[in-house]
């Protein structure tokens, strides 16, 4: 229900990149007339933040309880790429996400994941095929096509590939890349297919590359990898062609902030003002076709107050003239959502984790980076007792499995460095991209029970101390709660800080075990099928005989 009101301030009109005060006229949800006038106000009022990419999933909340967590902090629509639970669910997942969205004030824009299953080489639950992708962007609430992250498959023009990108072009859908590391020509020829943007650039020489030949590029600051600071120089040349995202954000960071955090750090930095508010709020309204309102006569009443472009507090946030947050307390009301899932596989034993040592005298090693999803492949000698290869506290050389969630088969196991455990184990359900369980410990029994707690809630993050144990349950499609959001946020703050207790360095120890499986980021990741290389693309053993 829509009621007609005025907000008056110092008005802060992009466009014309001028401030001056009016007031606000909000007829239907509409802003009806926008009128010069003095005014008692002393704050201000710009449009709302657009977050131009983000993985919902990666919050653990559903998409309302996402909106609740994200309008506080200005933020009014996102540009979300459903295929985390596009892997689990398949198109029935992305559909979910969509009808969830609706149930709450806030404007969620869905792509159409163009790869699922990320690779052949893992178990995912579905497929999203070219079929598919049709059907899906015969729906209002599809505006693009989701990271194209077969970047070797548009370079080498793959029929399959190119039929997903068409496909886009055919219904005027915009087209999102994922080409980490390309330069030069290989740049040019991936954006020559059609590739408009792109949020992978860790240095400001590889984001030129990709501008010069007609891309734009999403700054992102997430709660896995930070390019921020490597970017953001660029922006006083190229602000037309520059977004603001946050790829990932655990529920614990949104609480804290979203889109209205990098604004304020551009700010402090010295940028303009409308340099700054062009990337976080027109760019992606423009680049998409939202019909998120940019504070024009005529435009949908999204809009915001801040106290002043200083502080840039966010006092309140209007969608569709509605006022959804105040002071920073979200309106949005808490609502029941449905829990769907795919998850079938039986209780593990211990024994199952075990790695026989036969006659390997060196065991390859995942080196895992803090705050980065790249890994490395390193060697060590093993521990050994018994017969088989153990975990190696004193080498920080620690046992890590990935088990298929969708069926029994038995648990791949390898070993990883630099997660620091002293004792138990943690484990997680949120393995990118096809979301089996994930687990890392320092002895067989820790691990089992972790993975077992996982499995019995049918998805979720645990972990397993000497006489201690928690676990966050996500019973939507095993990678998200349909609880209070910052219930959730809480209980995952105590998890994360359990962890660390139990020895872990890692700033998130569960948001760089959630990256550990993802194969198309090399150098070393473990799948439910084996240990991986990803810069060969092909299986190797974890022990051997050199």
């Amino acid at each position: 229900m829509h009621t007609d009101h005025t907000v008056s301030g110092h008005i802060i009109d992009i466009h014309n990149q001028e401030i001056y005060q009016g007031t606000v006229h909000v007829t239907n949800g509409r802003i009806s007339k926008i009128v010069r006038e003095a005014t008692d106000s002393t704050n201000y009022i710009l449009p709302g933040f657009v977050d131009a990419h983000v993985h919902v999933e990666s919050s653990m909340l559903v998409p309302c309880e996402f909106a609740r967590l994200a309008v506080p902090h200005g933020t009014v629509a996102t540009v979300s790429d459903p295929h985390e639970i596009g892997n689990v669910l398949g198109i029935k997942g992305v559909e979910y996400m969509v009808d969830n969205g609706k149930k709450v004030p806030f404007k969620f824009y869905f792509g159409a994941p163009s790869c699922v299953p990320a690779t052949p080489f893992e178990t995912a639950g579905a497929e999203i095929t070219a079929a598919d992708i049709e059907k899906l962007f015969q729906r209002d609430e599809i505006k693009y096509l989701a990271e194209m992250m077969n970047w070797p498959g548009v370079l080498n023009r793959d029929p399959e590939v190119m039929e997903k990108v068409e496909l886009a072009q055919k219904y005027d859908k915009a087209v999102d890349g994922h080409a980490p590391g390309l330069m030069g020509e290989q740049a040019k020829l991936y954006a020559s297919a059609g590739i408009t943007t792109d949020h992978e650039c860790f240095t400001a020489e590889e984001a030129l590359d990709k501008l010069a030949v007609g891309m734009k590029i999403l700054i992102r600051e997430g709660s896995a990898a930070k390019n921020f600071e490597a970017l953001i120089p660029l922006l006083p040349e190229y602000y037309q062609h520059i977004m603001f995202c946050s790829d990932d954000k655990h529920p614990d960071n949104l609480v804290e902030g979203h889109i209205n955090l990098l604004v304020k750090r551009a700010l402090a930095k010295g940028h303009d003002l409308f340099h700054v508010l062009q990337a976080a709020c027109v760019n992606p309204v423009e680049h998409y076709k939202l019909e998120v309102g940019l504070l024009r006569e005529g435009d949908a009443a999204d809009f915001i107050l801040i106290d002043n472009p200083e502080a840039f507090n966010v006092l309140a946030t209007y969608i569709d003239g509605e006022l959804v947050a105040e002071k920073g307390h979200s309106n949005i009301a808490f609502t029941p959502s449905e829990e769907i899932n795919n998850f079938d596989t039986d209780v593990k034993e211990a024994e199952q984790f075990k790695v026989p040592a036969a006659d390997a005298n060196k065991i390859r090693v995942i080196e895992t980076y803090d705050g980065q999803l790249i890994t490395k492949e390193v060697w060590a000698t093993p521990r050994v007792g018994n017969g088989f290869i153990l975990s190696d506290v004193a080498q920080d050389v620690l046992k890590i499995t990935v088990v298929n969630r969708y069926q029994n088969t038995p648990p791949a196991v390898a070993f990883i460095k630099n997660v620091g455990l002293k004792e138990g184990a943690i484990a997680s359900s949120v393995g990118h991209d096809s979301h089996n369980i994930i687990a890392v410990g320092v002895d067989d029994e820790s691990i089992a029970r972790a993975v077992n707690l996982i499995i019995g809630a049918k998805g979720g993050v645990a972990a397993v101390g000497v006489g201690k144990e928690q676990l966050l349950p996500l019973p939507v499609a095993g990678i998200m709660s349909a609880e209070d959001g910052y219930k959730v946020a809480e209980a995952y703050k105590a998890i994360d800080r359990m962890s660390k207790e139990m020895g872990s360095k890692l700033e998130s120890p569960f948001m760089t075990l959630s990256f550990m499986a993802l194969l198309v980021i090399p150098s070393l990741k473990l799948s439910d099928k084996g240990l991986f290389n990803g810069d060969t693309f092909q299986f190797v053993p974890v022990a051997e005989k050199v």
